[in-house]
């Protein structure tokens, strides 16, 4: 009885002391940025074609899973 006593302080102990053990520090550095990102990259028109092309797969790929429908009972 004693014992799961001692265990179930130390669990208490360390659950209130998880937060603050993880808590970051307030001193951490920032790198300095040397250029934009070049995530988006530029505004040629590529993009809607790609989320055209995206558009037109998902569609298609409902309208196949939605199809097919033209199977013959067996029973008659």
């Amino acid at each position: 009885m004693k014992f799961r006593n001692v265990l179930a302080a130390t669990a208490a102990i360390s659950m209130a002391a998880a937060p603050a053990v993880a808590a970051p520090s307030a001193d951490r550095a920032v790198a300095p940025v040397a250029g934009e990102s070049q995530l988006g990259g530029e505004s040629d028109g590529s993009a809607i074609i790609l989320a055209l092309l995206a558009a037109a797969a998902i569609i298609a790929g409902i309208i196949i899973a939605a199809g097919g429908d033209d199977d013959d009972p067996i029973s008659a």
